[in-house]
């Protein structure tokens, strides 16, 4: 390559990359189709095109990205992940890179993580006053299972991190078992899965009781044997924050039943499951506001009457004419109660203990995202789109 040629990539990538934290962006992605190099970016959850370039130039824009992240140049035929930082004003962005061969050629994804998401109160990540009242007082507890559950990229290693930066205090030794690290903290002692090599959540957590921990916070919960020792050592004293892949806070307790826990250990080491999505926030510059339909308040349950207003998405220069700028949580939030504790022993499904929570108190995700919508925070199409 060309020295001219050379800086011209670079460039390039150093643009795209400027323009990913402008607008900001979760994800760079440099995509190879059949004729074209396809730029796009993930921003506020939803993917974005940004430009088309010719084939011919994939093989260099792999190598610059492959440079920067310090990845063998030379292999293209296994799948590569690196990182690197890059500093811009006051602020620290760590990118994560992989790279994947494709049938058309190497794909790469550059992941912008930005610390400054570690300072988030639960305020800027979207609870209600209610939600941190409960939400505080379920992490008050000095030990027992605290779990988020949603899909991926829905918030729960931020609401987990949010965590352990309330609780996190000189006094106390906080550990953590991550696959991969993204975020580093303070006082923190972060442990990287290696299952290659035959470090798992499960052989880590092992490990972890001879560091004698006050916290530990486990990735994910994705097997019994994980779920076992996590529920053990949240009975012995230590607090245990993790994650697991299901649709709703009720949706866990079916996953640690169906995985095979005893039922006992399931509600005796729980003190809480919050459930999220993440929806967008609109452009305060540009929203517009209307009067809902009535036949939509009604199937939304809403009490009809001539004061409820919604608002949409309009678009300006502010938001880049998307009409959002940024997204914000919304949440369900489940504690073990006596009658819910009865309904895991007797084998309940779902449907009785989701009812058996709401009749409880519990606001649903879709209660929750209603609320925003009502707020004018959100519009209701978007709490449509990510809750059920």
């Amino acid at each position: 390559m060309a020295d001219q040629e050379k800086g011209q990539i670079t460039s390039l990538i150093d643009h795209y990359i400027d323009q990913a934290i402008v607008l900001g962006a979760s994800d760079l992605h440099v995509e190879p189709e059949s004729e074209s190099v396809l730029i796009r970016m993930r921003i506020d959850g939803i993917m974005k095109e940004v430009e088309k370039l010719p084939l011919n130039m994939l093989s260099n824009l792999i190598t610059r990205v492959k440079v920067l992240a310090s990845l063998n140049i030379s292999e293209s035929r296994l799948p590569q992940d690196g990182r690197f930082e890059i500093k811009k004003e006051d602020r620290v962005i760590d990118m994560r890179v992989s790279v994947m061969p494709t049938v058309y050629g190497e794909c790469a994804v550059i992941r912008l993580l930005n610390q400054d998401k570690l300072r988030t109160s639960f305020k800027e990540l979207g609870f209600s006053e209610a939600q941190e009242s409960i939400f505080t007082n379920i992490i008050s507890k000095p030990y027992g299972l605290i779990l988020a559950t949603g899909p991926t990229g829905s918030g729960k290693t931020t609401t987990l991190f949010s965590v352990l930066n309330r609780i996190n205090t000189p006094e106390k030794c906080i550990v953590t078992l991550e696959d991969p690290i993204e975020y580093h903290l303070p006082l923190v002692r972060q442990t990287q899965i290696d299952e290659p090599s035959g470090l798992t959540f499960a052989r880590g957590l092992r490990a972890l009781f001879r560091q004698n921990p006050d916290v530990i916070m486990v990735g994910e919960i994705r097997d019994l044997e994980t779920a076992e020792i996590a529920v053990q050592a949240a009975m012995t004293g230590h607090m245990v924050l993790s994650t697991m892949h299901t649709n709703d806070s009720v949706g866990a307790l079916i996953r640690m039943r169906e995985m095979g826990l005893e039922k006992f250990l399931i509600t005796s080491a729980t003190n809480g499951i919050i459930a999220q999505r993440l929806v967008r926030t609109l452009c305060p510059n540009c929203k517009v506001s209307y009067k809902p339909d009535v036949k939509l308040l009604e199937e939304l349950h809403i009490k009809t009457n001539n004061n409820i207003i919604f608002y949409r998405a309009a678009g300006c220069s502010m938001c880049h004419n998307t009409g959002y700028i940024g997204r914000t949580g919304v949440f369900e939030i489940l504690t073990i109660t006596p009658k819910i504790n009865q309904l895991v022993y007797s084998n309940a499904s779902w449907q009785e203990m989701y009812k058996e929570a709401i009749a409880e108190g519990m606001q649903t995700l879709r209660q929750s995202g209603i609320e925003k919508a009502l707020e004018g925070i959100t519009t209701i199409e978007e709490v449509l789109r990510v809750t059920k």
